[in-house]
């Protein structure tokens, strides 16, 4: 563990020290105004710490996680539909694909119309983010299975519940887990986005407010604890994959390193 974690930590502190010492600055020709530097922006999260965790622990990573596990059911859900029914496989799957591409910039204010100002509407915009990566994978994961496993089955006379249960439901779950890990990244971006146009608290408001004022070292304090609460939630995602798919080749791949 120590030694996968060495390399990432080695190149953030060269990059913090890059940016520390002027260098980025220098090369992109940037002032203080325009990025702050990390002592600044760690001063602020010092100064601002309790609006901005506040912020976070109560609106921001609740509708990041809710959406998150709403839109991962939802996905699942119709990623089955469509790997039994095939003409909704040929007709409703790539529909479902590409709400992957409608800008979210576009479906926040229609959120907020529905749904209101509150945290439904942000939930709401996470769950549709994280919608379609589920449906594709866990969509691969029910669907491409070798024939022999199926043939197997058949051979032994299996129901398809008990096709679903032992072979197709275990099949799909590193593509599942793939998924939410692929998700947590979007519901967080969904998350801000939402609230940085259509809310009244949480730390896309904050990132908003201090912007049009031009407290930068606000506003990036509020981008650098949306990353720290992303990777929390991408950690638990992480620690929920091992628990539950243990025997699968890439948790024991890194277990063994």
């Amino acid at each position: 563990m120590t030694l996968r974690a060495a390399p990432p930590t080695v190149l953030l502190l060269l990059v913090l020290g890059l940016w520390q010492s002027g260098v980025i600055h220098s090369v992109f020709r940037l002032r203080s105004f325009q990025l702050p530097y990390p002592l600044e922006i760690g001063q602020a999260i010092v100064d601002r710490g309790d609006v901005l965790w506040r912020d976070a622990a109560l609106y921001t990573a609740p509708e990041a996680a809710v959406g998150l596990l709403l839109g991962g059911v939802a996905g699942f859900g119709c990623a089955l539909l469509f790997a039994s029914v095939p003409f909704l496989r040929r007709g409703a799957l790539p529909i479902a694909a590409s709400m992957n591409s409608i800008p979210i910039i576009a479906i926040s204010p229609i959120a907020v119309l529905w749904l209101g100002f509150g945290p439904p509407s942000k939930i709401a915009v996470v769950a549709l983010m994280t919608f379609a990566p589920m449906v594709v994978n866990a969509f691969k994961g029910l669907y491409s299975i070798e024939p022999a496993p199926l043939e197997l089955m058949a051979s032994l006379a299996a129901s398809p519940r008990d096709v679903f249960w032992k072979l197709r439901l275990p099949h799909s779950l590193p593509y599942v887990f793939t998924a939410l890990k692929v998700g947590t990244t979007l519901a967080m971006i969904g998350a801000l986005v939402a609230e940085f146009f259509n809310a009244q608290r949480g730390l896309g408001v904050t990132l908003s407010t201090n912007i049009q004022v031009a407290k930068m070292p606000i506003a990036w304090g509020a981008i650098v604890v949306a990353a720290i609460v992303g990777l929390a939630l991408f950690g638990v995602v992480s620690l929920i994959e091992r628990a539950v798919i243990p025997w699968h080749v890439s948790i024991r791949t890194r277990e063994g390193e």
